[in-house]
C-alpha cells in the first residue's frame, strides 16, 4: 500500500462488522489456512453484541478506515470486573494484513489513548504476543513499559508462545485519587 492513502479513524458500526471479522480471523490463523480450529472465533451476532455492549458502557469501539474499506480495528473492555478496578482498561488492536507498517495502529491506539483519558481512566493495560516485534515497538513508542513476560502461556501456530504484559498510565496515571462518579455505566 502507499502512504498517500488517508487513515481515518471513527467509532465502529455495524456495517463494520464482515470486515472486522475478516481481519480478525485472518489474524487468527496467521495465514495458514485449516492449520488453527477457528470454531470459538466470533460470529457476526458476537461482535454485534460486543458493540453493542461497549457502546452502552460508553467505551470505544473504532475502525480505521481507508478509501471506504475498513483495515483496522481497535477497542478497550475493563480490565477486571471488580469496582476497585474500574480506572483501567485493556485494548486490543487488530490491522488489515495489506496495511500493516502503514500506521494504522498508531492512529486506532492513539485514538484509544485520548479517548480512554478523557474519559478518565488512568491505566491502560495489553496483552501482546511475544514474537509480535511490530506491536512491541509500537507500544514502546506510545510510552507503555513492558510490565510482564509472560512465558509459554499459549499454545499455538505449532509452538509455545509468550505474551507480553503492556503498561501505560493516563492522565494523572496514580499520582491523585480517582473522581468521585463512576466512568461508566456497569
Amino acid at each position: 500500500m502507499e502512504n498517500d492513502h488517508k487513515i481515518t479513524v471513527r467509532t465502529s458500526r455495524d456495517s463494520d462488522v464482515d470486515a472486522m471479522l475478516s481481519i480478525y480471523r485472518r489474524h487468527i490463523r496467521r495465514g495458514v489456512e485449516d492449520s488453527v480450529d477457528d470454531s470459538g472465533t466470533p460470529e457476526p451476532d458476537d461482535l454485534r453484541e460486543r458493540r453493542k455492549n461497549l457502546r452502552n458502557t460508553r467505551l470505544p469501539h473504532l475502525v480505521a478506515v481507508c478509501d471506504g474499506e475498513v483495515v483496522g480495528y481497535a477497542y478497550v473492555v475493563l480490565f477486571r470486573k471488580r469496582p476497585a478496578y474500574r480506572y483501567t482498561v485493556k485494548h486490543s488492536i487488530y490491522v488489515h494484513h495489506q496495511y500493516v507498517g502503514q500506521r494504522v495502529g498508531g492512529k486506532l491506539l492513539q485514538e484509544l489513548i485520548d479517548t480512554c483519558a478523557a474519559a478518565g481512566f488512568r491505566q491502560m493495560i495489553g496483552y501482546i504476543d511475544g514474537d509480535n516485534a511490530a506491536s512491541l515497538a509500537l507500544h514502546d513508542r506510545f510510552g507503555f513499559a513492558r510490565v510482564a513476560r509472560l512465558p509459554g502461556v499459549a499454545y499455538r501456530y505449532g509452538h509455545w508462545s509468550d505474551s507480553v504484559m503492556v503498561q501505560r498510565s493516563l492522565g494523572p496515571g496514580s499520582t491523585e485519587p480517582p473522581p468521585p462518579a463512576p466512568l461508566s455505566r456497569r
